[in-house]
């Protein structure tokens, strides 16, 4: 088998016309001889590739006055799929308090997380509002006025399509918030209900929305995708000290904790559903018969396809042979549409796959400095540990953390030496953006943990046909909390 060095060089001079910019092109050497061979990108290219998908924004306090307990957000993607396959998103919630943020893996193509992306925080804050907000936006609707602002988007680099609301999609919103009404909950749904609910729901509307008869043939189309693709989710809600993940999947949700010691130590907030999850496999094993023991994980795989055990859309392994047979022979033209077509060796009784989440409840102390929510790109690189070092010495590099942090410089000693050694070989890069600080070290460490320009350098040259069997699209948002704020919201109880 040939090393990965070996497939570089075969591949990174087509790599380098394919997947950089013309105007971050330079001379390289055209030898064919392996040892010969070497990438002339300077680190200033280097660094506009990777930074090329970075965010940032800093939270504003309410119009309350009440100081917000996130102070601000830095996000970063890297694609290793064309076109990427992740997705994330950051949206204040303008009826009702909080913030979310989410992070979307897609699989068999982008339609599923791009969906789950735009859609799934439009169902939560519905969820949460209250009787008189919902009965204010069906009358709205039946008189035809412009409706109550729902979401405040935050965008990022590379959000091609606008985040509203498109008609069909409101449509299915406005009978969930109808069947909302019919409940008569004066205070709507608390966060917790509210996210396992919009989990479920958005996803068995994904599923119904393709049966459903649609004359619009670019819809029709599109619902395909979505529902024949798939999606994990790992979302993020923030209110004041009241933290909620809804995880369903294998993206991570992170807290890097600092105590008062002035050590630092990670808070994992959520469990990877796949194969090694124990709870998940006892799950599974529950919800089908006795004799689908040893077929229902098969090579570390649910029914030996598929990575994560909870995702949305994913209908081909939700949905009755019969069912998917009657709705793909609906003249579909389903190789234009790459809608890939099979049926698991081992398909008794399905469903097999949910898109019910797992949530995690966490009350903010004043010790829970930052969090990350990544996809598992990242994390199959990087373990818990290694991430919140590195955000850690993010922090202390760049000088942005509170004095509280800065006034134990001991504790980082071996962090800072690390550092020092860094910069003398030559190898430190002072990004101005955790997530992007992330993406280059997930890629760039060698067996080691230490930054190889070199190893860096080809991964970001492979070839887009090359390039996912080395690395998977790696999204990352950290979000930094106020400690005075949330020290204040414990002192008013």
């Amino acid at each position: 088998m040939r090393t990965f060095w070996e497939l570089v060089g075969q591949y990174a001079s087509a790599a380098f016309d394919l997947l950089i910019p013309p105007r971050l092109r330079t001379y390289r050497h055209t030898s064919t001889e392996e040892d010969d061979f070497h990438l002339q990108l300077s680190p200033e290219q280097v660094n506009e590739v990777l930074r090329a998908g970075e965010s940032a924004h800093k939270i504003l306090d309410p119009v309350s006055g009440v100081p917000n307990s996130v102070l601000r957000f830095e996000s970063n993607q890297l694609a290793a799929n064309s076109p990427v396959e992740d997705r994330r998103g950051v949206a204040s919630c303008l009826q009702t308090n909080g913030l979310m943020f989410g992070v979307f893996d897609g699989h068999g193509g982008h339609a599923c997380a791009q969906a789950v992306s735009e859609r799934l925080f439009y169902y939560v804050a519905v969820s949460l509002m209250s009787q008189q907000t919902l009965e204010q936006m069906e009358e709205a609707m039946e008189s035809m006025k412009p409706m109550l602002p729902i979401l405040q988007w935050l965008k990022h680099p590379g959000d091609s399509i606008y985040k509203d609301v498109t008609s069909v999609h409101l449509d299915h919103l406005r009978v969930y918030w109808q069947e909302l009404l019919e409940l008569h909950m004066e205070m709507g749904l608390n966060i917790k209900e509210a996210l396992m609910y919009s989990f479920q729901r958005l996803d068995s509307d994904i599923s119904l929305e393709i049966q459903a008869p649609l004359e619009d043939e670019m819809t029709r189309n599109l619902s395909l995708q979505v529902a024949f693709s798939g999606a994990t989710a790992c979302v993020a809600h923030v209110d004041g000290v009241h933290l909620h993940v809804a995880n369903a999947g294998d993206c991570r949700a992170i807290l890097g904790v600092q105590e008062d010691n002035g050590m630092w130590s990670c808070l994992p907030l959520t469990c990877d559903h796949n194969a090694w999850n124990q709870a998940e496999l006892s799950r599974l094993k529950r919800e089908h018969p006795e004799s689908e023991d040893r077929t229902v994980i098969m090579d570390d795989r649910l029914l030996g396809i598929l990575m994560p055990c909870r995702a949305f859309g994913d209908v081909q392994l939700k949905w009755s042979k019969e069912l998917q047979r009657s709705v793909l022979e609906r003249g579909f033209d389903t190789e234009a549409l790459n809608i890939y077509q099979f049926t698991p060796q081992h398909y008794y009784t399905p469903p097999y796959l949910t898109a019910e989440p797992e949530i995690t409840y966490h009350r903010l102390r004043p010790q829970d400095k930052f969090l990350v929510l990544a996809s598992d790109g990242l994390w199959d690189v990087l373990d818990n540990e290694d991430v919140v070092r590195l955000v850690v010495e993010h922090l202390s590099e760049a000088g942005r953390h509170k004095p509280d942090l800065a006034q134990r410089p001991a504790n980082l000693g071996l962090m800072q030496s690390l550092l020092l050694q860094r910069k003398a070989q030559g190898l430190h890069v002072a990004d101005q953006n955790a997530a992007t600080r992330l993406i280059r070290h997930a890629i760039g460490s060698n067996e080691y943990g230490e930054m190889d320009p070199e190893r860096l350098t080809a991964m970001l040259t492979l070839p887009e046909d090359l390039a996912r069997m080395y690395r998977d699209d790696i999204t990352v948002t950290v979000v930094y909390f106020n400690s005075d704020s949330i020290d204040a919201y414990d002192k008013r109880g």
